[in-house]
């Protein structure tokens, strides 16, 4: 597989074109073959904001739009890179397009990947060579069957589909491929690791009963939005705990809280009596992982209710893991309210937390139209009463 200079300015040239129109004027260049071009440039569009550095290398392949869309980002690689040892010898039992491996591969000291779908394989051993991962190895081969074959690793990275019949997406573990409820007992016999990548739609507490042998969960959100479930496997004695590890990663900086379900269940949050200065909103990992009580408890900051997810002090606190806001005015919800209020905020972001209403029906509702640099909170406080919450962004 080779691409050609000629191929690679195409690409270049066309990279903003109407893909449909290209398809349709396939005629006028002779010397491409275009339906393969937009392939290429459709997934090149998909990986451009979460996979930069592949994006600006113009001699990477893509063997299909969907591995473009389904693959990690770059920066949920770099994570998973921090969790592997420089010495380590690693399996990726399904490879796709390779970007785990070869995020991996740049600090373990060996990498199998393993792909049943041989245009995966000649892809990837191009892409893998124009990226000088020469330790990585290939293999088109089928994870399951291939098993037995094995030789004692360091570590199995396994990433199940999540797509069933008829290529509908699905979330809970049981319905994903490879089975790695059976296989993890069979592949802890030749690893004393796994890091398995789970749908960031998975229940945490199910998915422990299901995997007994987990010792650690991370909770990987990129810029506030939940991504994916790592899952760590042993095979020494697993944890009746596991620490679960929420991290929010931006290209700057990296929130990070760690807790364990007891201490979720043995944390006492306290209740504010009223709204502080200061308003906070969990980012998306702690709220998917459930660590409501433990974030009040250790940031010193007060729960509104204890179905509301947000939280307030009077003096500000820097390092809370989410989102904080200055509070401005708050507002107890009536019909009046509703009716008056976008006359003086006629445009605001809108959260709704423990309320009633929806973001759609309060907009019409209260005819606030959508943007601008006002954040507006509704939610319950400890009484039972509805408020909105008028707050400006801290950086």
């Amino acid at each position: 597989m080779q691409v050609t200079e000629q191929f690679r300015d195409f690409i270049h040239k066309h990279q903003k074109d109407d893909l449909n129109k290209l398809l349709l004027s396939a005629n006028r260049y002779p010397d491409i073959d275009i339906p393969f071009a937009v392939e290429q440039l459709a997934s090149r569009r998909q990986i451009k904001d979460k996979l930069p550095s592949w994006y600006d290398n113009e001699a990477l392949l893509f063997p299909a739009k969907i591995a473009a869309e389904q693959c990690s980002s770059e920066l949920t690689g770099l994570y998973k890179q921090q969790l592997v040892g420089e010495n380590e010898r690693v399996c990726d039992l399904t490879g796709g397009l390779g970007v785990d491996s070869y995020f991996i591969s740049r600090k373990a000291r060996e990498v199998l990947y393993l792909e049943r779908f041989e245009r995966y394989c000649e892809t990837a051993r191009h892409n893998f060579g124009v990226l000088q991962a020469d330790n990585i190895r290939v293999l088109n081969a089928d994870a399951v069957e291939y098993l037995e074959q094995i030789e004692q690793v360091d570590l199995f990275y396994i990433d199940p589909a999540r797509r069933g019949e008829g290529d509908k997406r699905v979330y809970a573990l049981e319905d994903c491929e490879p089975d790695l409820i059976r296989l993890a007992p069979v592949l802890l016999q030749k690893a004393p690791r796994i890091i398995a990548k789970i749908s960031p739609m998975a229940d945490i507490q199910h998915t422990l009963q299901l995997l007994p042998q987990t010792t650690g969960v991370h909770v990987v959100s990129v810029k506030n939005e939940c991504k994916e479930l790592l899952f760590i496997l042993e095979r020494t004695t697993a944890l009746v705990d596991p620490l679960i590890t929420c991290v929010n990663l931006a290209s700057e900086s990296t929130e990070s809280f760690s807790f364990t379900l007891a201490d979720e269940r043995d944390t006492a949050a306290g209740m504010a009596a009223g709204i502080g200065r200061f308003l906070y909103e969990p980012n998306a990992s702690l709220l998917k992982a459930g660590a409501f009580k433990c974030v009040a408890d250790r940031m010193g900051v007060a729960k509104l209710q204890v179905s509301s997810h947000l939280y307030t002090s009077d003096n500000l606190v820097e390092l809370f893991p989410g989102r904080k806001f200055a509070v401005q005015e708050v507002y107890p919800f009536t019909g009046k309210l509703a009716k008056e209020l976008h006359k003086t905020v006629p445009k605001a972001n809108i959260t709704v937390r423990n309320f009633p209403l929806s973001v759609q029906e309060l907009r019409k509702r209260t005819k606030i139209a959508e943007g601008g640099d006002v954040y507006i909170f509704a939610t319950t406080n400890v009484n039972g009463d509805k408020l909105l919450v008028r707050c400006s962004k801290l950086a």
